[in-house]
């Protein structure tokens, strides 16, 4: 069974209880229409003085009609108690009724009171909900604008990273990273990560998003030469590090870089920070391409 408001509460007690609201006024009607004639009659009953009915019944002169007075006064002074009486009744069952009314009303306010406050809460509670629905669709509007260009930028990501394998631009000296696999660093202290959102049209990268402190050192895996420090579309400042033979790794969303473009770099040297990403926290976006292919990064990171 559905909860019934407090409003709806007040309006169904009416409706049972309409004699609540009317028996006041009938009894008022009565009193007021009743206490002429009870102030007329006390007024002649009053004028009598002391003895009263007796006076009245010795003022008879004719000894026969003293039995018909005495009766008559006796019905006269029956009928004086009994209006004085339902008077007296009637004022009870009236204060009754007003001290029953005050507390009625007194209950009437206080559900219309927490009808107001009920009110309130539900306007609130809607408004509330309005709210979240919009952050939702702003959300959600949000997520599909960035996926659009995550998908963009490994698009154009891809052709970079083509070029750069063409260029040829890591040493030969530079030692193979194929062996490390399963054993290169972290390249950033971290509490958390995940994997990079994939698309349907895009699978072009198994990459982490890496979570860390604003400002924290991002590190390189492995050694290598500096392919690439620049702002990226879609992944910020990014920095490509060339480890030969076609493998890569990408550190993205940095809040500042201190690799160079050409500049050889040795394992765990410093790249830059960690800036923000494009959805708001801080973090690390990294990617490894070997033998121009994405690969998982956990499957070639140290486990913690």
């Amino acid at each position: 069974m559905a909860p019934t408001s407090p409003l709806h509460r007040i309006r169904t007690d009416r409706c049972r209880h309409p004699e609540l609201f009317w028996d006041h006024r009938d009894l008022e009607r009565q009193e007021s229409s009743g206490r002429p004639e009870l102030k007329s009659r006390l007024v002649d009953v009053y004028k009598l003085g002391q003895g009263r009915y007796l006076r009245l019944l010795l003022s008879t002169t004719d000894i026969r009609q003293v039995g018909q007075a005495a009766r008559t006064l006796s019905a006269l002074a029956k009928l004086d108690h009994d209006r004085i009486i339902s008077r007296q009744q009637t004022l009870d069952q009236l204060k009754r009724a007003r001290v029953t009314l005050e507390e009625r009303r007194r209950r009437l306010e206080a559900l219309k009171l927490q009808t107001e406050r009920a009110e309130a809460a539900l306007a609130r509670s809607a408004q509330t909900r309005n709210d979240l629905v919009h952050d939702i669709d702003t959300r959600r509007d949000l997520n599909a604008q960035l996926v659009g260009e995550l998908q963009s930028a490994q698009q154009k990501l891809q052709l970079t990273l083509r070029d750069l394998a063409n260029g040829g631009a890591a040493e030969a000296s530079t030692l193979p990273i194929r062996p490390f696999r399963g054993d290169l660093d972290w390249p950033v202290t971290t509490t958390a990560n995940r994997r990079s959102s994939r698309t349907a049209s895009s699978p072009l990268s198994s990459g982490l998003e890496i979570s860390a402190a604003e400002g924290a050192s991002v590190t390189a895996v492995h050694e290598g030469v500096v392919a690439f420090a620049d702002t990226f579309g879609g992944f910020g400042n990014l920095v490509i590090v060339d480890h030969g033979g076609q493998s890569f790794s990408l550190y993205g969303n940095l809040l500042e870089m201190s690799a160079t473009k050409g500049a050889r770099v040795e394992r765990g040297q410093a790249l830059g920070t960690v800036g923000p990403a494009p959805a708001g926290p801080p973090e690390l976006h990294f990617e490894l391409r070997i033998d121009g292919q994405s690969v998982d990064p956990l499957q070639w990171l140290r486990r913690r």
